[in-house]
């Protein structure tokens, strides 16, 4: 087995860190007051099992009928093997997009179940494939926006898809905020479709571990018996309680993020790069030089670290998250420099 491997953390000293799509702004004041209060309360306690508080502010935030339509996890990654874990069995089979999320594929081999990957075509594209049943098909993972290109796939045509199979469709929304639509209404109308969502991006709250799951109140129901019995501690549930209250602090973040966003994929089309249309808090591109690896090492040589990604047959590139304007200038810079020093460029 293939373990997972996450993004790079940098090494003591002064990094810009663009590789794991994390917010580069401080989470909402009222997270930190609410963290303070948890860490001073009775921490000799066990925290709420159900992550109560957390579920109401999650389904009003998102207008929701109730909070038994909301499940906490610890990051939306532990959502992801619940929903593994409970709907795949042993020589069983799950089906994922490629290019994308790796961990789905590490999460079937823990189940010893299998996977099967369906590729995006060149305009990131969902082929027929994708939507076609199998007998031993358990479960469809789409993450939406999908990482790395940041594309996304229209809620129609999602609901079509869930309507073609006999087993539950997964839309990861890891970064659906920072896009123009998403599946929580189709949650409502079909209770095979179920959305993921986590902290860790929009809410900058990477550091605190906290996801969940919105579904229709019997798959909820279910999957409460298999996760652990107090799966989010004390200081993460007032963590998310009070991000989930501070919407006017989301909504002022992510129009800062998608402007800064916009402003990266032009400048690196300036640069002769290919930038696919991001809805997400990073952009991917490509060289027409084929060098990412040089690249992404010269700006690592240079303490600025984005993510190289290889996915063999398919290419390589860049995946590079949105900094502050501050940050994005300095990598921007390192970018060009790095590409005057590629043999056979010509751009000074």
């Amino acid at each position: 087995m293939k373990p997972y491997a996450p993004g790079e953390q940098p090494p003591p000293g002064k990094f810009i860190k663009l590789n794991t799509n994390e917010n580069p702004y401080p989470p909402p004041p009222a997270v930190i007051h609410a963290i303070t209060e948890a860490a001073s309360g009775p921490l000799n306690r066990y925290p709420d099992p159900m992550s109560t508080s957390f579920r109401r502010a999650a389904a009003e935030a998102l207008g929701l009928p109730g909070p038994e339509w909301v499940l906490a996890g610890n990051g939306s990654d532990e959502i992801l093997t619940l929903l593994v874990r409970g709907f795949v069995g042993e020589g069983q089979s799950l089906r994922l997009p490629s290019p994308s999320y790796i961990l789905y594929r590490t999460l079937a081999d823990i189940q010893g179940a299998s996977w099967e990957q369906v590729e995006f075509d060149e305009d990131w594209r969902l082929p027929a494939e994708f939507s076609q049943s199998r007998d031993d098909l358990r479960l469809v993972l789409l993450p939406n926006p999908n990482s790395p290109s940041g594309t996304v796939v229209p809620p129609a045509e999602i609901e079509s898809i869930a309507n073609s199979l006999a087993c539950p469709l997964v839309v990861d929304e890891a970064y659906a905020d920072f896009a123009e639509e998403n599946c929580l209404d189709l949650v409502q109308r079909n209770e095979h479709i179920l959305v993921t969502r986590t902290l860790s991006k929009s809410y900058a709250l990477a550091g605190i571990r906290f996801g969940f799951l919105v579904a229709q109140p019997q798959i909820i129901a279910e999957l409460t018996k298999i996760k652990d019995s107090y799966n989010c501690d004390a200081i993460s549930i007032a963590a998310a309680t009070a991000a989930m209250q501070s919407q006017a602090w989301l909504d002022e973040n992510v129009a800062k993020v998608n402007q800064t966003r916009s402003r990266l994929a032009s400048e690196l089309a300036g640069l002769g790069f290919d930038v696919v249309p991001s809805q997400a808090n990073f952009v991917w591109c490509t060289h027409p030089s084929g060098q990412h690896r040089a690249i992404y090492e010269f700006l690592k040589t240079n303490q600025i670290l984005v993510r190289y990604m290889d996915f063999g047959d398919w290419g390589d590139g860049l995946r590079i998250s949105v900094g502050t304007d501050e940050q994005i200038d300095a990598c921007l810079l390192m970018i060009q420099r790095a590409l005057t020093q590629l043999p056979g460029n010509t751009q000074r």
